[in-house]
């Protein structure tokens, strides 16, 4: 049998069967107008329908998630705008790979020819490589396309960002996955062998991501199935997606800006799904321990000094059990502080003694409020008038106890809610003691 495959003649190329071509690669749109959602940047009063409109199109960054178009929105602005359309990565592009784009498209140019010059992950070039750009762009050689899934107020050069307008896309809406799914049964011909409710399973799956749902719905329609398939025979063919999380990026600090968020708007839902969507994602519990006591100290105060504490035991009781049963412990304490009364007087309070101690310098503490352990100190006025407040009316001297010359501020402002009543009773009845006793 061997012979036969070692002797056997190959068929002749008009014979061979034409290579596959992936069901993503099939769809992708010949125009901007065949892209799937983004209108809030391709539509006719959009940044890019504007541009393209006036004929003046300008160097852009795309930032977004994956699969939401950055690359095919840029291939399709070189062919709407007439310009040579050149793609690199960030990941695999060098300085001397650069200097070579660069020559081709100062060539190109001096040919009567523009360059689009699409760079994928530009927020992985570091800042030399993307000063390396800008007399490139200024001069006119190149017109830059950048795509990042990062922030790029955070990874890309003040002097990149000056010379390009960020345009945000937008994860696929439920509709446009639904829009791509129809395209993609007219394309091979067929409808999907699902029920509805799998179909909407089977768009959820991709999370947002075109190019993740054309590659699930090329792996269901290689099944060979007589009757539609179920949401529980689909949840056990498919895996899915994992939810976008970067615990050292922008959607970390996205997620846990809407748990902080929902604590101090006193939503327990929102905060628990929060804290929730962070797990899912693999974030560290420990962190999450230190970001809800912070939370408590914050945000919430001695409106309820026991938030603080049941933070606390929380974390401890995480530390003892671990996961998952430990991660229950910080649930409920997220829910705790979700329905705690909110203040941030304390928080307010220490930032204003902060300021008042940074302008006020070193000024001494008054005289009469300083020991005296020595005879020098006495003579010098150390503690002289000095009022022991055990044995004043009330338990109370009404001192002076600020620099000499620093008016009495108020800086601790408690808020009508929670424990924080009763302080704001007790500081009021401190000062009218305090008015008394100067007069």
């Amino acid at each position: 049998m061997s012979d036969l495959f070692e002797h056997a003649e190959p068929p002749p190329p008009g014979d061979r069967p034409a290579p596959h071509r992936p069901l993503a690669d099939r769809l992708r749109p010949q125009s901007l107008a065949e892209v799937i959602g983004q209108q809030q940047v391709l539509g006719p009063d959009a940044p890019i329908g504007v541009m393209l409109e006036a004929g003046s199109l300008g160097s852009l960054i795309l930032w977004g998630p994956p699969g939401v178009g950055k690359t095919t929105i840029a291939r399709l602005l070189a062919d709407a705008s007439d310009l040579h359309f050149v793609q690199i990565s960030a990941i695999f592009t060098g300085v001397q790979d650069l200097k070579k784009v660069f020559e081709a498209a100062r060539i190109r140019r001096q040919n009567g020819q523009g360059t689009l010059l699409f760079v994928d992950e530009i927020h992985r070039f570091n800042k030399a490589q993307q000063d390396g750009f800008l007399p490139h762009m200024e001069d006119g050689t190149i017109l830059l396309v950048g795509a990042t899934t990062e922030n790029p107020s955070f990874e890309l050069n003040a002097a990149l960002l000056s010379r390009a307008q960020v345009l945000v896309l937008e994860r696929l809406s439920l509709a446009d996955l639904e829009r791509l799914t129809q395209r993609a049964e007219r394309d091979m011909g067929r409808a999907l062998p699902l029920t509805p409710a799998a179909r909407d399973m089977l768009q959820d799956m991709a999370d947002g991501d075109g190019r993740a749902l054309l590659n699930l719905i090329e792996q269901v329609a290689a099944w060979k199935t007589e009757t539609p398939l179920d949401t529980d025979t689909l949840s056990s063919r498919l895996m899915r997606r994992a939810a976008k999380y970067d615990k050292s990026g922008d959607e970390h600090f996205n997620l846990i800006s809407a748990l902080h968020k929902s604590v101090r708007g006193s939503d327990p839902d929102a905060a628990l799904y929060w804290f929730a969507r962070m797990l899912a994602g693999g974030e560290d519990p420990r962190y999450l321990a230190r970001r809800i006591t912070r939370m408590a100290i914050e945000d919430i105060g001695l409106a309820d000094p026991q938030a603080q504490s049941v933070c606390l035991d929380a974390w401890q009781v995480y530390e003892r059990l671990g996961s998952p049963e430990g991660e229950l412990a910080l649930a409920q304490a997220v829910t705790y502080l979700a329905l705690a009364p909110k203040s941030n007087a304390g928080y307010m309070a220490y930032k204003a003694a902060t300021r008042l101690a940074r302008e006020t310098g070193s000024l001494a503490p008054p005289k009469h409020i300083l020991n005296a352990p020595t005879g020098l100190m006495k003579e010098q006025g150390y503690g002289a008038g000095y009022a022991y407040d055990h044995d004043a009316e009330d338990g109370f001297s009404g001192q002076d106890y600020f620099p000499e010359g620093v008016a009495h501020p108020v800086l601790y402002r408690p808020v009508e809610r929670g424990f924080e009543r009763d302080l704001k009773r007790r500081l009021d009845y401190f000062a009218k003691l305090r008015a008394k006793r100067r007069e």
